[in-house]
């Protein structure tokens, strides 16, 4: 504009001017090797004039041809994001149908002009690892990394989701301390280092993880303790595989009173200690967990003891028929297998027949049968074990 401007004023001076020094316009004189031009100031200034308009035109001409093969781009353009678009929505509704194929064949045409190219790549590595197609899962993974620049946190999550399906446990356990390094308190993160440390028998790891899954109410209250008991059940049986009684009391005795104090803990390992021959130090958890409490996980320890002193046993369950405010079928029956090891077969056999006047159960039968033998009470040890029979054919029906 300021160009034509000052070609127009030059223009106007000159209609203005031109008549005045029209007797004295000036000559000019051009030489070169093989030509001589000559003109008047006049003439020049015109040539001048008309070249400027002819190098204005030649910039209107180029700026319109720039300007219709930008439009003719952006139109292109906007018809592959169009295309782009329609595709992912079609390529969602094959998700929802479970045709992966379909999926990855439309998620990845023209990916690169959807609203979220990553996604798209994404979610082609998720539909590629469906189909098991290990190298075309690979590959969109790649090429989501490239598209997601610095925001790699998506891609990392879905890789490791991929290594879970896959089975690849251990790359899988790496991916996740990597991510929890990046992102401690991500939902999906500690769902999935949930997953991988259980599969990879990182108990450890995964009690620790536990009061920021807590804290985040990735679960219920109730789920969180099934959890840590399930992984505290790994870390015993682990300690227990790697070196025996031995090494668990050793991992027992370090443990803070709170894990000591859980009867659900002291039941898994007492067990363990009676599978290595420990029973003495079996029943020194047990006698300390049925002091504290009623626990029916400790009870049904008590038969499989080899209890040095029935006195204190007897003692013990005694005050807890008194605390519980009278005896449940669970302690009398104990109490008649601790009868019966000891060969005290009246006891025993008080004790079974208050145990199925409670409730009837098939162990019971057997063992009042056994007590009654003892005695040589033939006829009704023939009865009760009758009566056990029907009571095991009614309860398979």
């Amino acid at each position: 504009m300021i160009k034509v401007l000052i070609l127009f004023i030059v223009l106007i001076a000159g209609i203005i001017i031109g008549p005045i020094v029209a007797g004295h316009q000036g000559y000019v004189l051009i030489q070169t090797n093989n030509y001589d031009i000559e003109t008047s100031v006049t003439g020049l200034i015109i040539c001048f004039i008309i070249l400027q308009f002819i190098f204005c035109f030649v910039g209107w001409c180029y700026r319109r041809i720039r300007g219709t093969t930008s439009f003719t781009h952006n139109w292109l353009k906007g018809r592959k994001y169009h295309k782009a678009h329609s595709q992912t929505q079609k390529a969602l509704l094959k998700l929802a149908e479970g045709d992966f194929s379909q999926v990855e064949k439309l998620l990845t045409r023209h990916a690169d002009y959807a609203e979220q190219p990553v996604v798209n790549y994404l979610l082609a590595a998720e539909a590629a690892q469906q189909r098991g197609d290990e190298y075309r899962t690979n590959q969109y993974l790649e090429r989501a990394a490239e598209v997601a620049g610095n925001h790699q946190l998506p891609v990392d999550i879905t890789r490791v989701r991929i290594q879970l399906a896959e089975d690849k446990i251990y790359a899988a356990r790496h991916g996740v301390d990597k991510l929890l390094d990046q992102a401690p308190r991500h939902p999906e993160v500690l769902r999935m280092a949930e997953q991988a440390y259980q599969r990879s028998g990182a108990y450890q790891a995964l009690i620790e993880l536990l009061p920021i899954m807590q804290k985040e109410k990735l679960y219920s209250a109730e789920e969180i303790d099934k959890l840590r008991k399930n992984a505290y059940k790994g870390l015993i049986n682990q300690y227990t595989a790697e070196g025996g009684s031995e090494n668990l009391k050793d991992w027992w005795r370090s443990q803070g009173r709170k894990i000591r104090h859980d009867p659900v803990l002291q039941s898994i390992v007492a067990a363990r200690l009676i599978e290595c021959d420990d029973s003495e130090a079996a029943e020194k958890i047990i006698t300390d967990g049925l002091k504290q409490q009623y626990d029916e996980h400790l009870l049904l320890l008590v038969p499989r003891l080899q209890v040095s002193d029935s006195k204190a046993m007897n003692k013990i369950l005694h005050n807890l028929i008194k605390q519980s405010g009278g005896a449940t079928p669970l302690l009398n029956s104990t109490l008649g297998q601790l009868a019966l090891q000891h060969a005290e077969w009246q006891e025993a056999e008080k004790y079974f027949k208050s145990a199925l006047a409670q409730r009837p159960d098939a162990h019971d039968f057997a063992w009042l049968a056994d007590a009654l033998d003892k005695q040589h009470k033939a006829e009704e040890a023939a009865q009760i074990r009758q009566h056990g029979l029907l009571f095991s054919l009614k309860h398979v029906n």
